[in-house]
């Protein structure tokens, strides 16, 4: 194993203290217990967000904090669900007297923690609601989840929702908001090669010189199918397609389209699978009014990349283009 590590058990809270001082002008960080908030949090009058989960898929979700997106992140240990008490410390950390909104991807752990901080929260009088996300087309269950994972829709939901908040939405409002964007959001990723856990040493699993595993979790869950490795054009083609088919997308929609990496696969293939992707949409008479390419919800240091599509209304569009300032999105501003 080869990482720019100290020790194994310091790699996260390290790794947020580099944060906060690289941003001190968005965001702060608690180490205990351990949460990342924006700089002027509580907003009052304002409707907080709040997310996270297990760290390694950085930027998400603490480089997500600041004005126009979250107000708190809570980062586990990686691949590792955040606390209770984390989830509680950063959602009466953000609370402003409008109600805070958790946005929650579909993992087991972090359904259920995410769950009872909430109730925490509620019985101190602090109204919260929760949005699982669950746009994940690859499989229905998982190792780590009862029904399908919650992947890409999760930055589109949080940028959308997060400048709703800013806008003035109340609580119902954005709660409102996140469950379409989730009811109009899929993903289906895949993976070239395994990552490494700081903490196991060695890859989560393995795959040959000329294979790939489609449909792959951001965790390292197994996919659809192990297959013999194929050029970007068809690996395109059959992400977009199994998307595309599940909504469905139909042509003359119009979509956020989100090609994604892994953590280990460089712009210069990213850019390229993005080519293939709009070409395949473009057929289909899909259009697609914003794009991202990059990455942002990663798996360490996997090579590979997903590929979400969102059906969005111009409520969607114009809350994507309002300004945000994070560590990993900044527009507008």
């Amino acid at each position: 194993m080869k990482k720019l590590i100290n020790a194994v058990d310091d790699v996260v809270r390290e790794s947020l203290a580099g944060l906060a001082a690289a941003h001190p002008d968005v965001l702060r960080v608690s180490l205990d217990p351990v949460y990342v908030v924006r700089a002027d949090a509580p907003v009052p009058g304002k409707t907080a967000i709040v997310s996270g989960g297990g760290s390694g898929h950085e930027p998400l979700h603490g480089g997500y904090v600041g004005p126009g997106m979250l107000d708190a992140a809570c980062p586990g240990q990686v691949f590792t669900s955040p606390t209770p008490d984390q989830i509680e410390a950063a959602t009466r950390a953000v609370n402003g007297g409008a109600g805070v909104l958790h946005i929650v991807k579909n993992y087991s752990g972090d359904v259920m923690n995410f769950e009872m901080a909430a109730e925490l929260c509620q019985a101190q009088g602090i109204e919260v609601r929760s949005v699982v996300i669950d746009d994940d087309v690859a499989v229905e269950n998982s190792l780590y989840t009862a029904g399908r994972r919650g992947v890409g829709t999760t930055v589109l939901a949080e940028k959308i929702c997060g400048a709703a908040a800013a806008r003035g939405y109340d609580l119902a409002g954005v709660e409102a908001l996140c469950r379409r964007v989730n009811a109009n959001g899929r993903s289906m990723g895949m993976a070239l090669t395994s990552c490494t856990v700081p903490a196991a040493g060695k890859p989560t699993f393995s795959l040959g010189e000329d294979q790939m595993e489609l449909g792959i979790g951001i965790h390292g869950e197994p996919g659809r199918e192990r297959a013999a490795l194929q050029p970007a054009r068809e690996i395109a083609e059959r992400l977009t397609g199994a998307v595309v088919a599940d909504l469905p997308f139909r042509g003359g929609d119009a979509v956020i389209a989100m090609v994604n990496g892994m953590g280990g696969t460089p712009l210069l293939e990213l850019y390229l699978v993005y080519g293939e992707v709009e070409r395949i949409l473009q057929r289909q008479g899909i259009r697609v009014a914003r794009r991202l390419v990059g990455n942002y919800i990663t798996s360490l240091e996997m090579a590979g990349c997903s590929v979400t599509l969102l059906r969005a209304d111009e409520e969607m569009l114009a809350r994507w283009d309002d300004p945000v300032l994070t560590p990993a999105l900044r527009w507008g501003i």
